[in-house]
């Protein structure tokens, strides 16, 4: 009777564990066109609802990004390298971006962003992902 309660504990918690588990994700964006300004990421959930908004400096044509206490979710980024650190990425007149960018996956668009669905992952462990920005 002990080992039959014993073991119906043991698989409760582990049900429990992974639902209140704590992740981190790294994120390595490499090929940056040089090292002016800073990137910058949002995170979101797969409602499309930012979690997250974050600046990271540039080091040698790269940049990183490690966040922290995530939930095992799915997830989705976009970042973007704010050359001349005003905040924002630099459109031409016709709105093609002149700064480069990037998804998730390293989704890529036809023109126009990728659809969501294209750049959503799913996070069920500690992970790291390399991306590369795209500049048109």
């Amino acid at each position: 009777m002990v080992t039959k309660y014993l073991v119906c504990i043991h698989l409760l918690i582990s049900c429990i564990t992974p639902a209140s588990a704590q992740l981190t994700l790294s994120i390595e964006i490499s090929n940056l066109r040089n090292d002016h300004g800073y990137v910058w990421l949002s995170l979101y959930d797969e409602n499309q609802v930012q979690i997250r908004g974050l600046k990271s400096t540039i080091n040698n044509a790269t940049s990183t990004f490690e966040i922290n206490n995530l939930k095992p979710a799915k997830y989705a980024f976009k970042y973007f390298h704010d050359e001349n650190d005003n905040s924002q990425i630099e459109t031409n007149s016709l709105g093609i971006p002149t700064e480069g960018f990037g998804f998730s996956n390293n989704a890529k668009g036809f023109l126009g962003p990728p659809s969501f669905d294209k750049w959503i992952f799913q996070l069920t462990q500690n992970h790291k992902v390399k991306c590369n920005p795209k500049y048109l």
